[in-house]
């Protein structure tokens, strides 16, 4: 990696329902073909945005970004007065195990805050 790359639109995104009537915003950008990259927020309460999409280089990587469950433009959100919390960050583990397989994606590479490292520990286990 060179540094920051410029700002690019997801050639993919949409919702993933992950259980509980939770729906988690995903998009992918850069390389359809590339090696894939998995970008998981720091929290709580924040989504992705595109400063962590430019860590990669996007002729090179697919970059797939998501918010985590109650988080940025995954619903309901966390302050939602309908949303239930318990057992939230163990529901976040296996969403993102879920999200991983729905992109495709079998290794699992983090860049992030300790938070998104913690919850992509499981997904990385399951696919090495």
């Amino acid at each position: 990696m060179t540094g920051i790359f410029p700002a690019i639109e997801p050639y993919e995104h949409g919702m993933l329902a992950v259980g509980d009537g939770n729906l988690v915003y995903w998009e992918a950008c850069g390389n359809p073909h590339g090696k894939p990259a998995v970008v998981v927020h720091g929290g709580p309460g924040s989504g992705c945005t595109d400063w962590q999409q430019r860590l990669f280089d996007p002729a090179s990587y697919r970059i797939v970004l998501f918010d985590q469950r109650g988080c940025g433009r995954s619903t309901p959100h966390a302050s939602a007065a309908a949303a239930n919390l318990r057992a939230n960050t163990r529901r976040r583990c296996d969403h993102l195990a879920t999200d991983c397989r729905h992109q495709s994606v079998c290794r699992v590479a983090s860049v992030g805050e300790p938070t998104s490292r913690t919850l992509l520990a499981p997904p990385a286990a399951e696919f090495g």
